[in-house]
């Protein structure tokens, strides 16, 4: 990922020299090819290139356009050719994307957006009127954050440089705690109050000293796609899916694909292959990595991933897990992390960090969103909804029994089910260790935001799909940046192309009774091994993390007398260290909000060994405790 960054002084101040310096130091780390600067007398604009694709080592950022607007662009345009054919008259002999983009702004204004497809964050100066547009693409892929006051607005890829330097307080979004601990944070917070994340397919406008957030593009409810039989919608599916991959493998570097020997990873990693065989790919090489257990029984996926391996005639790099890493969230505390998921993955028990460097690999492409959007979970309740909205009571009563027999779940289980969907659910995750209060506080966010169907406007289907792909978007947009970890991540099943073509067909093309992934398994036969297509789904760990979780105990529970979040107010730490104690003995609780509780107490340790002393913080953050908008405020960070 590019790094850029903006100051822009409202009160057309000159940018102070002390403001500058304070900003390239912390953007040093992260330089890899080079620096670019723009300056006008109240705004000065950074670039920090990452040059993945083939045009990026010629592009020239900060790019100016002829009408003097400037802009800042971290992204790959996966519709170039469309673009470049629809401006042809326009564009110079630069077809850099940031050219085509501009040149797009050019013609259309902010209707250009929508027509950008790919993955990318987008920041414009204008001149002419002084304003600021930042935009993303419309799954959020890449960060862009902003902080907005009376005399200043300043943005950029990362959160560093956007914090305070020195003797100001720093106030915690507690909503945002509260979203990792259970589905993670919405997308529009960061940790940091004051501090604002542009959300997905929307744009920021700046102008006149007011900020305007507007969505800019949505999915069409109204879209069908309707064939009249199952080759069709097979055939639609290997096309979208093949031009989905082949845009991801656009590398001037070899591409990384993890791969787990399940369905979603392997099918990436086949299609690439088929594609790269007839020649359409732009990336030197696909290389693959895989992770396994040998001592884990249930999880053992190294038969599955050889299967493709002897596919492709060659091995690709093996990593074995190391399960004593799920409870030691632990955080370089040479660099500072601006959130829980700077340089992590959640539950990460590999260092993919080695394999990087070995390959200098600036792609990785993952199976994320596989299982939401192709029918991973075999639920029939949004179909029997959509049935149930439409008035066909034949049809609704002849699939209920299909499902009830092939489920082996009673009719009327399921009919029940399918009621609820349409009625609030006022019951929130509950976990244990958390304050009353603050939980009380925070519900929603604690219950991953959850969403009921409602009768009218698009069918359940749809809305189901929506809520999805938004917990989907929190998923990535909770991934962090740290200067090891300069990789761009790739998710081939949330194309928007693809996207819209899966929201569009009827829901039993994805999933049937005794047949999950039903749309996929079809398509993909002859591309992807068969023992993979007609495996059952993956089994879940078992062993590895119990066992570790027993080793690592004596030190879990003595670090969990001294929590910064119980200082906090958030968790009660005797009651934390009672779970501990009880999911070690019996193995049959859920550990993943013990080990997010975990990360985010790992985070907070790092923020205050590496911005201020952990006493001040404390005592300040209880003396005030909690603001009338919900946040922690915490003093001399920067003392």
């Amino acid at each position: 990922m590019s790094v850029q960054f903006g100051l822009w002084n409202l009160s057309r101040e000159p940018v102070g020299a002390e403001r500058l310096a304070h900003t390239r130091a912390a953007l040093s780390k992260y330089e890899c090819d080079g620096a670019a600067e723009y300056a006008e007398t109240d705004i000065q604009l950074l670039y920090l290139p990452l040059c993945v694709t083939p045009e990026s080592a010629t592009e020239k950022q900060p790019f100016v356009t002829a009408s003097g607007q400037v802009l800042l662009w971290d992204g790959c345009l996966d519709n170039r050719q469309e673009l470049i054919g629809a401006l042809r008259g326009e564009l110079r002999d630069d077809l850099a994307d940031v050219a085509i983009v501009a040149t797009a702004l050019e013609r259309w204004g902010l209707a250009a957006l929508p027509k950008v497809i790919g993955d990318w964050a987008l920041a414009v100066w204008n001149r002419q009127d002084r304003s600021v547009l930042l935009a993303k693409d419309f799954l959020g892929t890449k960060s862009l954050y902003y902080s907005f006051g009376e005399t200043a607005l300043a943005w950029s890829t990362l959160i560093d440089p956007l914090l305070p330097r020195s003797n100001q307080s720093i106030r915690l979004q507690e909503e945002y705690l509260a979203g990792w601990f259970s589905h993670f944070p919405a997308t529009h917070l960061t940790p940091f109050t004051g501090i604002h994340s542009v959300p997905p397919a929307s744009y920021v406008l700046f102008r006149n000293g007011r900020a305007t957030v507007k969505q800019y593009w949505d999915f069409d409810p109204a879209k069908r796609i309707s064939y009249r039989d199952d080759r069709e919608y097979e055939e639609h599916f290997r096309t979208v899916f093949g031009e989905s991959v082949r845009r991801r493998l656009r590398s001037a570097r070899p591409v990384l694909a993890e791969l787990s020997g399940g369905m979603d990873s392997s099918s990436i990693v086949c299609m690439a292959d088929a594609l790269m065989t007839r020649g359409f790919s732009e990336t030197p090489r696909l290389d693959t990595l895989s992770c396994f257990d040998s001592a884990e029984p249930n999880w053992n996926e190294r038969p599955f991933f050889e299967l493709v391996e002897l596919r492709r005639g060659r091995a690709g790099h093996h990593v074995a897990v190391d399960f004593r890493r799920y409870w030691h969230p632990l955080f370089d505390p040479q660099v500072f992390a601006a959130t829980p998921g700077s340089g992590k993955n959640l539950n990460d028990t590999v260092d993919y960090e080695p394999v990087f460097r070995s390959g200098g690999y600036r792609v990785l492409l993952q199976g994320i969103g596989g299982d939401e959007v192709l029918g991973g979970v075999p639920t029939p309740l949004p179909e029997l909804a959509d049935l149930l909205v439409r008035a066909r009571g034949q049809v609704f009563l002849h699939q209920l029994i299909r499902w009830a027999l092939a489920s082996r779940t009673p009719a009327l289980h399921l009919l029940g089910g399918t009621l609820r969907q349409f009625f609030p659910d006022s019951e929130s995750v509950k976990l244990s260790w958390l304050h009353r209060e603050f939980a009380n506080r925070h519900a929603m966010a604690l219950s991953g935001y959850p969403c009921r169907f409602h009768v009218l406007g698009a069918l359940p289907s749809f809305q189901a799909n929506l809520t999805s792909l938004e917990t989907l978007r929190r998923h990535i947009s909770a991934f962090g940046v740290s200067p090891g970890m300069r990789v761009e991540r790739r998710f081939p099943y949330l194309d928007r192309e693809l996207l819209e073509f899966v929201f569009a067909i009827p829901r039993n093309q994805l999933v049937r009774p005794h047949q999950r992934r039903s749309l996929m398994r079809r398509s993909l036969q002859g591309i992807v091994p068969d023992d993979i297509l007609n495996r059952r789904r993956k089994a879940f760990i078992a062993r590895g993390p119990l066992a570790s979780l027993r080793a690592a105990l004596p030190q879990l529970i003595e670090d969990a007398q001294n929590m910064t979040l119980s200082r906090l107010g958030i968790v009660d730490a005797g009651a934390f260290h009672e779970f501990l104690k009880r999911a070690a003995e019996t193995g049959g609780l859920s550990i993943i909000p013990a080990l997010r509780t975990l990360l985010v107490e790992a985070w907070l340790r790092n923020l205050v060994r590496s911005k201020g002393s952990l006493a001040e913080t404390v005592k300040d953050a209880r003396d005030s405790h909690v603001s009338r908008d919900g946040e922690l405020r915490l003093q001399s960070f920067f003392s």
